[in-house]
C-alpha cells in the first residue's frame, strides 16, 4: 500500500467537491428558468361581493367585474366570487376556502347592502367585515373596501351607523376605500333597473371607473404593468 493513510480521504473529498460543482452548474439553468416565471406571474384579484358585483339582471360579460378583466387583459387575473343575495356573514364563511384556492394578492370586499336591507346590527356587520379583512391579510392579500349606501328604511340613525362602518374599518386597518360604489349611478333613473336597487348594463363602465383609481395602485404595487390598461 503506498501513500499516506489520509490520501484516500483527501481523494474522496476532492471527488465530492467536483461533483458538487457540476451539480450546481446543472441546477443553475433550472433556477434561471423557473424563478422568473413565478416572480412575473400576474397578480390575482379576488372580488367578494353581492348582486352589485354579480351582474344581477344583466348579461354577465357586461358587469363591471367582467369589464375590469377586459381592461386588464393578461396583466392580472380576476376571480369573481360574488353571489346575489350575499351577506357579510356568508362572505366571512366562504372567504377562507377561496383564499386557499386562489391565493389572491388583492381582495375587494363589496358587501353590506343585503345586511343593511335586513336590518343587521351595524356592530355585527362590522365584526364580519373585520374578520374578512384580518383573514385576507393573514393570507398575504391586500384589501380594498367598496362601500355602499342603504335606503333609510330603518331610520337615518341606523343608516348613518351602518354606512359609517366602512369609514371606521378603513381608518382602523389603514385600508383604501371607495366610499360609495354606485356614485354617479344610484340617483340617475336611466342607470338603474326598475327595482331601483341594481344598476343597468349602461351603468357598469361608470362603476368600474369609480373603483379603478383605488384599485390601480394596488395592482401596480403587486407587479401589474398598467401603462396600457387605462380607462376605456
Amino acid at each position: 500500500m503506498t501513500g499516506f493513510p489520509g490520501d484516500g480521504v483527501r481523494t474522496f473529498l476532492g471527488r465530492m467537491a467536483r461533483a458538487t460543482h457540476w451539480l450546481a452548474l446543472l441546477a443553475f439553468p433550472l433556477w434561471l428558468v423557473t424563478a422568473p416565471a413565478t416572480a412575473n406571474a400576474p397578480p390575482v384579484v379576488l372580488i367578494m361581493g353581492d348582486s352589485l358585483s354579480a351582474a344581477y339582471g344583466i348579461e354577465a360579460d357586461r358587469g363591471w367585474v367582467s369589464l375590469l378583466q377586459q381592461r386588464l387583459g393578461g396583466k392580472a387575473k380576476v376571480v369573481n366570487a360574488s353571489i346575489s343575495g350575499e351577506t357579510s356573514s356568508g362572505g366571512a364563511n366562504r372567504l377562507p376556502d377561496l383564499l386557499g384556492q386562489h391565493e389572491p394578492n388583492i381582495v375587494l370586499l363589496e358587501l353590506g347592502g343585503n345586511d343593511g336591507l335586513r336590518g343587521l346590527p351595524p356592530g355585527q356587520f362590522e365584526a364580519n367585515m373585520a374578520d374578512m379583512i384580518e383573514v385576507s391579510r393573514k393570507a398575504g392579500a391586500e384589501v380594498l373596501l367598496l362601500g355602499i349606501d342603504i335606503p333609510p328604511n330603518y331610520g337615518q340613525a341606523y343608516r348613518d351607523a351602518f354606512t359609517g362602518v366602512y369609514r371606521r374599518l378603513a381608518d382602523d386597518y389603514d385600508l383604501p376605500l371607495v366610499p360609495f360604489l354606485l356614485d354617479n349611478v344610484a340617483l340617475k333613473d336611466e342607470l338603474m333597473q326598475d327595482d331601483g336597487i341594481h344598476p343597468t348594463a349602461e351603468a357598469q363602465p361608470t362603476i368600474l371607473d369609480t373603483v379603478w383609481p383605488k384599485l390601480a395602485p394596488l395592482l401596480e404595487a403587486n407587479g401589474a404593468e398598467l401603462a396600457e390598461a387605462g380607462q376605456d
